[in-house]
């Protein structure tokens, strides 16, 4: 059953006097790229004392201007700390900055480590089992929400794990995002965001095909997307999409290399899982031909080999 904590409850968390917090432990942050880094300045504008480690030091610059200890480590950042965050590029990523030569996992027992990248459904697992065989209590709550909601602290998170955990963790996640849902034993909330992505990949999919279609039909896209925008058809979205379709403008917002790299996990979860995604498979062979050029533009790039 899915769990729903409401914007009301996340939005505004709540700061002890003096800046100090004394009910959440010490976080460390590990990934503090594009979305990781705003999650962690999150955390530190809202008064968390956190330890911050990104394999690339550059991507730490400003959490450094702002006071926050940097690291030289994955180990070194969870010294001391009660809650570590990843937030990695791929599974591979997360794996060796736990395991690694410098890896936390089998250092510090009594971890609750929040893994919020989108790894998939595989990693998530086997990530688990080694936290569990570590005495290390595994949490996967991967975000719904690109770098604008990382940076207003307006992701939807999307939780899973012992209910045990829900409120120490809420606060952090009050800081992070404007919901969280709680939706079952861990792994359930990666399966929850590739479900989410797949459907995702297939609108821009469909928003890129029709702008394409109208205009091989000699009609002006843009009226398209006034049509769509003026019926039910056309989600906010999908409008908002096909309208930097149209301007050209490709500012990653959602990079396709990583839209790419989830819908490739959408299609390996539903494989392992005995079923098939027919849509997003087909799309598969055009995108990845699309991010040989366009990998680091925002995933409406598609549209220009539409």
């Amino acid at each position: 059953m899915t769990t729903p904590q409401t914007p009301a409850q996340h939005s505004t968390p709540v700061r002890p006097s003096g800046g100090h917090r004394t009910k959440t432990p010490v976080i460390a942050f590990l990934g503090t790229g594009r979305m990781g880094g705003p999650m962690a300045a999150n955390l530190a504008h809202d008064g968390f004392e956190l330890r911050v480690w990104n394999r690339t030091t550059s991507r730490t610059a400003d959490l450094a201007r702002q006071g926050v200890f940097v690291a030289r480590s994955p180990a070194e950042a969870v010294e001391g700390a009660g809650i570590v965050i990843s937030m990695m590029a791929d599974g591979a990523a997360t794996e060796r900055a736990a395991t690694g030569p410098d890896g936390f996992l089998a250092r510090f027992p009594g971890l609750i480590w929040v893994q919020m990248a989108t790894i998939g459904a595989g990693w998530s697992a086997r990530l688990a089992v080694m936290a569990a065989r570590q005495g290390v209590t595994f949490v996967d709550a991967p975000v719904s929400g690109s770098e604008g909601p990382a940076q207003e602290g307006q992701l939807v998170i999307l939780a899973s794990g012992p209910d045990r955990v829900q409120d120490v963790l809420a606060p952090v996640f009050g800081a992070l995002g404007r919901a969280t849902l709680w939706l079952g034993p861990a792994g359930d909330g990666t399966k929850a965001k590739l479900v989410l992505n797949s459907w995702l990949v297939n609108l821009v999919e469909a928003t890129a095909e029709t702008l394409s279609f109208a205009g091989h039909l000699g009609l002006d896209p843009a009226s398209i997307v006034e049509l769509l925008r003026s019926t039910p058809l056309g989600s906010p979205y999908a409008v908002q999409k096909a309208t930097t379709m149209l301007a050209g403008n490709f500012t990653p917002a959602f990079a396709l290399k990583h839209a790419l790299k989830d819908a490739e996990l959408a299609v390996q979860a539903a494989h392992s899982s005995g079923t098939r995604l027919a849509l997003t498979e087909a799309l598969l062979p055009r995108w990845r031909q699309t991010a040989l050029l366009h990998a680091d533009n925002d995933l409406s790039a598609v549209y220009i080999t539409a």
